[in-house]
């Protein structure tokens, strides 16, 4: 008898699946990509388009491409002036929620379960509310005849009412509270990476709870502290709603002015500059802290 022989079956090429797996990624996020691309670059580019050209009280918008939109906002000091203020608003803002929501979340982590619900409810409830309605009620607070006006009137701290409306006092502080569910967020987010036995260790080898604090609890929340201040910052310098009702038609921002200049003037080249240069500035800050949140996460989880 004679045996063939027969030659080994050759493997598949696995080049073809290889590369199928290789592009996976990028084909189950071109959905997402195309959504973004679309409703928010597309935007981007034509408001940037936009603002590269010129506007005519008689003749409109013109065809012709310049930077005379981005000059005439660089030589004017009004509008330094209200640019300056957006900035100087949106940190106080920042300072503020993160004074008020770090410790804030902390007091919610360290409650029991049932009550650290409920109060995280309270804390989240107004994000349910619409942004109007919100700064809305607290245009009738800080009124002059408003209700902590006439509660400090009838107590005798005050002889006159305090102005808050159209003031940068009263904006900082709508602002704070609209804001301030985003600083609770982040800070909370942190947190549950503290193992409480730290600070009970802490405790037990004689350390004051404001040492505890201190020296444990504060350099492993300032990662979250950091990232819910870029989140407010960045809410707060592009705000429209708040600043409008509470600083009124006499304290411009950046966002009413450039409402103003569509609306208004129906200048929309210098509105789409003023658009841009906002969310140029906006960027900057937000890189930056990323930058310093990026290197404190290192410091902190290295």
């Amino acid at each position: 008898m004679s045996v063939v022989a027969t030659e080994p079956a050759k493997p598949a090429p696995a080049s073809a699946p290889r590369r199928r797996l290789l592009f996976a990624p990028y084909l189950l996020n071109l959905p997402a990509l195309l959504v973004v691309g679309t409703l928010l670059l597309v935007p981007l580019a034509m408001t940037l388009i936009l603002s590269l050209h010129s506007f005519g009280m008689y003749t409109g918008v013109s065809s012709d491409i310049s930077l005379k939109n981005y000059a005439e906002i660089v030589r004017d000091p009004y509008f330094h002036e209200i640019f300056l203020r957006t900035l100087r608003i949106s940190f106080l803002t920042t300072l503020l929620a993160a004074a008020l929501g770090a410790p804030e979340a902390y007091i919610l982590h360290r409650m029991k379960g049932g009550w650290r619900a409920f109060f995280l409810l309270v804390m989240l409830g107004p994000l349910l509310i619409s942004v109007v309605a919100r700064t809305l009620g607290w245009a009738m607070l800080l009124g002059s005849t408003g209700v902590i006006n006439q509660m400090l009137l009838g107590l005798g701290i005050l002889s006159a009412p305090v102005q808050f409306m159209y003031t940068e006092t009263g904006v900082v502080i709508a602002l704070a509270h609209v804001l301030m569910p985003f600083m609770v967020i982040s800070v909370w987010a942190a947190l549950q990476r503290l193992d409480p036995q730290v600070e009970n260790a802490a405790i037990s080898l004689g350390a004051s709870p404001f040492t505890v604090v201190r020296r444990i609890v504060l350099p492993q929340i300032m990662p979250g502290i950091l990232t819910g201040s870029i989140i407010v910052f960045a809410l707060a310098a592009s705000a429209f709603a708040t600043p409008a009702i509470i600083g009124g038609r006499r304290l411009k921002v950046a966002a009413t002015l450039a409402y103003d200049e569509f609306l208004s003037t129906l200048n929309w080249p210098l509105g789409a500059a003023i658009a841009v240069l906002l969310l140029l500035a906006n960027i900057v800050i937000i890189l930056g802290c990323n930058r310093l949140v990026e290197r404190r996460y290192s410091q902190v989880f290295q």
